[in-house]
């Protein structure tokens, strides 16, 4: 649902979940409104779950302009040593200029004429032949060291645009996450406190109390502790701690504390380890859900995982059973 929809039915549909009942709402043409309470939270779980996926989209292209800014500075960097290694002749290069080629025919006509002897001339000769294949030399590195300082600088000029454009998609998508994340909220608080609870339950799965299991390495122990030390900080698009967390950065900061580096981004997180099944999970594995991949929890052990999940919405301990579960990575030994 577009931020414009979402404006045009709020009013009308906060007031049906304030009252209890359910309402016909008159919708703009082509688009259908939500007609019941019903529909509205669906209306605001399905933008949860769409934010996820934006803030998923936002770690990626975070990744992707690192390495191209990355790519860029190496570039640079091999520009200015190519441009280095040119400088470096220039000297010689001017030196060949002011004494003459020592290659040519005059050059060998003024040792004919001032030689004193036969052995005397064949020794100017082989030096002339000598100083000149050390200038040919000379100038023919400085070719190949411009050529390869002008390929650099357009290698380098190529590299800083790509990086330039993979910044500006980057801040387009933030820029989309924060209005989806603005109209969310807005929506969200117009729902009843019973609804927004409802809505939680959705997107997060119901609170539990915790119940963790032994954790089959010291690593993963370390892991599913930290974790579990974050429950009641709140989620935060794009935050890796210490106080405040989205899904991806909360594994991640609980795996840094044992030792173990995961990337911001669940996707990426999703390829690391291996594989496990359902009737597999250990305390320490990576659970995640949705398709593409835009979330994922800390199984903890009892069919219970801790995870960051929404705006408005603490750490928390909760079913590994709610929707869209997917699968399952173990990024430790164990």
């Amino acid at each position: 649902m577009t931020r414009s929809s979402t404006r045009r039915w709020t009013r009308a549909a906060a007031l049906a979940l304030t009252v209890g009942v359910a309402v016909v709402l008159t919708p703009s043409v082509g688009q259908a409104a939500p007609a019941t309470a019903g529909e509205a939270r669906q209306a605001v779980a399905d933008t949860a779950q769409k934010l996820s996926a934006l803030d998923e989209q936002v770690h990626e292209a975070t990744a992707a302009a690192e390495q191209q800014e990355a790519a860029a500075a190496a570039a640079a960097g091999a520009a200015a040593q190519a441009q280095a290694q040119l400088d470096a002749l220039e000297p010689q290069l001017r030196a060949i200029a002011q004494t003459g080629y020592v290659g040519t025919t005059r050059g060998r006509l003024a040792a004919f004429l001032t030689s004193g002897s036969a052995d005397d001339l064949i020794q100017q000769m082989n030096t002339l032949d000598q100083l000149a294949s050390h200038a040919d030399g000379i100038v023919a590195a400085a070719a190949a060291a411009r050529t390869a300082a002008e390929q650099a600088q357009q290698q380098a000029a190529a590299a800083a645009a790509t990086a330039a454009e993979a910044e500006a998609a980057l801040q387009a998508q933030k820029d989309q996450l924060q209005d989806e994340l603005a109209g969310y909220q807005s929506d969200f608080a117009r729902l009843s406190a019973v609804d927004q609870v409802r809505v939680l339950n959705v997107v997060s799965g119901p609170d539990v109390v915790a119940a963790p299991a032994a954790a089959p390495s010291e690593a993963a122990g370390i892991a599913v502790e930290t974790a579990l030390a974050q429950v009641g900080d709140m989620y935060g698009i794009g935050a890796s701690g210490p106080d405040s967390f989205d899904c991806s950065g909360l594994t991640q900061y609980a795996y840094a504390a044992a030792g173990v580096s995961l990337p911001h981004s669940s996707r990426a997180q999703s390829t690391m380890g291996v594989p496990v099944s359902r009737a597999e999970l250990q305390p320490g594995d990576l659970v995640f859900f949705y398709s593409p991949i835009s979330h994922v929890g800390m199984y903890i052990g009892n069919g219970q995982m801790v995870h960051a999940s929404v705006s408005g919405k603490p750490v928390a301990v909760t079913s590994v059973d709610k929707g869209g579960y997917v699968s399952a990575r173990r990024v430790t030994g164990g």
